[in-house]
């Protein structure tokens, strides 16, 4: 597949070609400059990763996949955030790990892999210790996946659609449920089983795969089958995590071209997803209740620790 490289950038499914050390930005929108919006303690991920400390998360502006409900929709687009050098980057985990984080997480991070994996190495010898986690939108391709086996410890990757159709309306990604699923499979092949440490008297994830799944309004035939489709294809080598907590954020303009995700997802919906999944034989994933779809669950990009 060749060399991975920034400019002429192939580091995403998209493979856009920018010539980003020119001045060029991505499908992603990012240029050469790594761009962060937020770097602080973070307890809304699932409880082996944020446990009671707070994950060390990392949030890179702009995404290579642009789902037209992201909740981050601000720092997707670039219009938040600061440059920052890899040598930056890597005192910033560095300061992570001194505030009692219990990982490194870094968000939405395929279009800067190459300077985030130079960063982790620097930060390495100068004693960084805790897990590294890859939060993803699950986007990603294989030779990436390869190129950060290590340097990636916990892969924490969604698996938004089993749907071409869904995923070209929302994403303009008809190739994403394959695209996903290959890359997610590379993930768990390089991670191997979960593995647990513990800190505080909680369990702490150090290596493995959480597959997150985001129910979707008016979606719960495709959230089946992308449930079905991830535990057909890997059993009990990763972790779940169905989720409930989709905000309708999007702009009113947006809105009247997705009708169908202006409101929440019902309740007896969801309990018809996590029912389901009981009767597939996963007998242990993370779910969500109560206040998860919330809007208070949106961080400031205000680049705290930047």
């Amino acid at each position: 597949m060749g060399t991975l490289r920034t400019s002429p950038c192939n580091l995403c499914p998209r493979l856009c070609g920018a010539r980003r050390d020119e001045g060029e930005r991505g499908v992603c929108g990012a240029g050469a400059d790594m761009v962060v919006a937020r770097a602080a303690l973070h307890f809304w991920e699932e409880p082996p990763l944020s446990g009671e400390a707070g994950s060390g998360a990392v949030f890179f502006a702009h995404c290579p996949l642009h789902c037209v409900y992201c909740q981050n929709a601000d720092i997707a687009a670039g219009k938040a955030g600061k440059p920052v050098s890899v040598v930056r980057l890597s005192e910033i985990c560095l300061e992570l790990q001194a505030q009692g984080a219990l990982n490194v997480n870094f968000v939405t991070p395929t279009h800067h892999g190459l300077a985030i994996r130079d960063a982790v190495r620097d930060a390495r010898e100068r004693g960084l210790g805790i897990p590294i986690v890859w939060n993803t939108s699950g986007y990603e391709r294989v030779e990436v996946v390869g190129a950060l086996a290590d340097t990636v410890d916990v892969w924490l990757a969604d698996f938004k659609y089993a749907d071409a159709a869904l995923a070209k309306r929302y994403s303009n990604a008809p190739d994403y449920p394959q695209v996903a699923l290959q890359a997610i499979e590379a993930m768990a092949t390089q991670a191997g089983r979960p593995q647990f440490d513990e800190v505080g008297g909680l369990p702490r994830m150090r290596k493995g795969v959480i597959v997150r799944h985001l129910m979707l309004p008016g979606a719960l035939g495709q959230s089946k089958r992308a449930v079905k489709l991830l535990h057909e294809r890997l059993g009990d080598a990763v972790l779940y995590s169905i989720m409930n907590q989709y905000t309708p954020v999007m702009p009113p303009s947006a809105l009247g071209r997705f009708p169908e995700l202006a409101r929440r997802v019902p309740d007896d919906e969801y309990e018809e997803l996590l029912d389901f999944a009981d009767s597939l034989g996963i007998e242990d994933y993370f779910w969500q209740q109560g206040p998860a779809a919330e809007e208070s669950f949106i961080p400031a990009w205000d680049c705290t620790g930047v």
